[in-house]
């Protein structure tokens, strides 16, 4: 069978190789184009996020809906947020090592500092549509990583305040999420 433009997704579906390597063919500039920009200071992990977001895309495929988003849209999405788990995983990698033990040249230092400016940014980006008070919940929950009882304790909410306002926030953050690729498009 021949894979193309109108079957693809289709193929993708039945996880059939050829519509992957279609996939490849015709978004691979695509997503390493994603993965680079995000990637830059780490040209030697860009290949591996590559081959994850692949490996995601053909994992996922059942969860893409044609009527919500372009193939085109979701990929790249996946290939951007692999790309900032890459960057994540690299500055945890960064901070575990002991500094007693190692002597970090200057470069590394700059580099750390540009991989944590790069997610600050984006996060703030990403939590800019929110009131104040839910940003400081998401900032507690998802970047300091602390538990449910802790963010509760310390704001003094109950925790089901905090889940409706998180699953608010959450809500507010897709839909944010969707006009900005729905003006990206049309640019």
């Amino acid at each position: 069978m021949k894979i193309g433009e109108k079957n693809y997704i289709q193929q993708l579906q039945l996880h059939n190789e050829n519509a992957l390597l279609y996939v490849i063919d015709k978004y691979g500039g695509l997503l390493m184009a994603v993965i680079r920009k995000h990637l830059f200071c780490l040209p030697e992990r860009q290949e591996e996020c590559f081959d994850d977001v692949l490996l995601k895309i053909w994992q996922n495929i059942s969860d893409f809906d044609e009527s919500k988003n372009t193939f085109k849209n979701w990929a790249a999405a996946i290939a951007r947020y692999r790309a900032i788990d890459y960057l994540r995983q690299y500055q945890r990698e960064l901070q575990t090592v002991n500094i007693d033990d190692t002597i970090i040249p200057q470069e590394d230092a700059q580099l750390a500092q540009m991989i944590e400016q790069e997610i600050s940014e984006e996060v703030e980006r990403m939590l800019a549509c929110l009131k104040p008070a839910d940003r400081e919940l998401f900032l507690k929950l998802y970047v300091e990583e602390k538990d449910m009882d802790q963010v509760s304790k310390e704001t003094g909410l109950k925790k089901a305040v905090i889940y409706n306002r998180v699953s608010r926030g959450k809500h507010r953050i897709r839909r944010q999420f969707r006009i900005e690729q729905s003006q990206a498009k049309g640019i």
